[in-house]
């Protein structure tokens, strides 16, 4: 795989690129950028098949990077420090990124996913889920990894999730429930921005869907389907406040 690598400081990028040598052998690096500018000139240059990002870079950021290309024909790893509104909005698209200092395992798992995407029909780059998230507001995707793949689906079709041990059941306005393979606090964590509340240690709701609520020690809400969720007492606070 070519790789192009975008980072404004000297240092990571070297360091990088090191650890790429010894560890990814099969990853070649062919460019390096310091800001939006030199790496989208780095990028039109040699075509890469990943590029390494960082978000944040003087004169904009990674972000803004993407949203300059019509068509991205790459996947991209996102390096970051951690900030947490870039790491939510990367879990929703489940965009890969590596938190600095970085993680030599981390690196090689990244690098040998996307070597697997890469391989697989109707393989579709994260990144663009994430760009399509950025421009598009209200209508935005998220991608689900499920045992044979994943699912992009729309962020405001989805009625509840529903915890099963290790997994998460998604329920939706009008299509059947999906099995994903990530815990519910991960959704809860991901979802947040998009006001969808944990209502009981087995459910995160979508209070666009909430039909009514029902009085009790914590109560029970029925959502759209007609589906009634027991609230935890410790939670009826949160869920009474959302919607005051």
């Amino acid at each position: 795989m070519r790789a192009v690598i975008i980072d404004d400081e000297k240092d990571s990028r070297e360091i990088l690129a090191n650890y790429l040598k010894k560890y990814c052998p099969d990853v070649t690096v062919c460019g390096f950028g310091e800001s939006v500018a030199t790496g989208l000139a780095e990028i039109k240059k040699h075509n890469p098949d990943v590029v390494f990002l960082d978000i944040e870079m003087p004169y904009g950021n990674g972000f803004d990077l993407l949203d300059k290309i019509e068509d991205v024909t790459f996947e991209t790893i996102f390096v970051t420090a951690y900030d947490n509104y870039a790491i939510q909005a990367l879990n929703q698209s489940a965009a890969y990124y590596l938190l600095k200092p970085i993680d030599i395992d981390e690196l090689i798992k990244a690098v040998d996913k996307i070597r697997q995407e890469q391989g697989k029909q109707n393989y579709v780059q994260h990144a663009k889920v994430l760009i399509e998230n950025k421009k598009s507001g209200a209508h935005q995707k998220i991608m689900l990894p499920t045992l044979e793949g994943f699912e992009i689906v729309d962020i405001n079709s989805i009625l509840y999730c529903e915890a099963a041990d290790n997994f998460t059941k998604f329920h939706f306005e009008q299509s059947q429930p999906l099995l994903i393979c990530r815990t519910l606090k991960y959704f809860e964590d991901v979802l947040n921005i998009h006001r969808f509340l944990r209502i009981h240690r087995s459910y995160l709701i979508n209070p666009e869907f909430v039909l009514r609520y029902t009085k009790g020690k914590g109560g029970y809400v029925t959502m759209k389907n007609n589906q009634e969720l027991e609230i935890s007492p410790s939670r009826k606070k949160d869920f009474l406040e959302l919607f005051a």
